[in-house]
């Protein structure tokens, strides 16, 4: 069951913006920033439409809680992601020194964590929440495209 406020209810608002984006033909990733429970950023990937390959989910997600709070750095914020960030993500999640990153399923091929710890050492990591429907919708997706 998922209780409000925990790291699934959030994990599904990131899960339901990943579903945006496969809607949009963008690869399903989705990501929501919380601080003090309440969600300050929701995005998804805009790769296509903006024609941009920096524009991944965790991206859109810091600029737009940047705007929020008006100023750079997000401490006291969680980010939940779908799948785990690449090295470019996590080298911007490292800048922005948020305190927690929670993601679903993690990535063999381009995840972060294939090259060691590039986070923040101030900031937890909890990874694996609510993998399963993470995973079904890349998968999902690029099935889809193989056919």
């Amino acid at each position: 069951m998922i209780e409000p406020f925990d790291d699934q209810y959030f994990m599904k608002l990131a899960l339901e913006e990943a579903k945006r984006a496969f809607e949009e033909d963008e690869i399903p990733v989705g990501a929501v920033i919380v601080a003090k429970k309440q969600v300050i950023a929701r995005a998804h990937n805009l790769t296509e439409r903006l024609t941009d390959v920096t524009a991944h989910a965790e991206m859109q997600a810091i600029t737009s809680a940047a705007d929020y709070l008006g100023g750079k750095y997000l401490r006291g914020c969680t980010l939940y992601v779908t799948i785990e960030p690449c090295v470019m993500c996590a080298g911007a999640l490292y800048w922005s020194q948020l305190d927690k990153i929670v993601f679903g399923a993690t990535d063999e091929k381009r995840g972060a964590g294939k090259v060691g710890s590039l986070y923040h050492p101030k900031t937890a990591i909890t990874s694996g929440v609510l993998e399963s429907e993470a995973r079904e919708l890349m998968q999902s997706f690029f099935a889809k495209k193989r056919k």
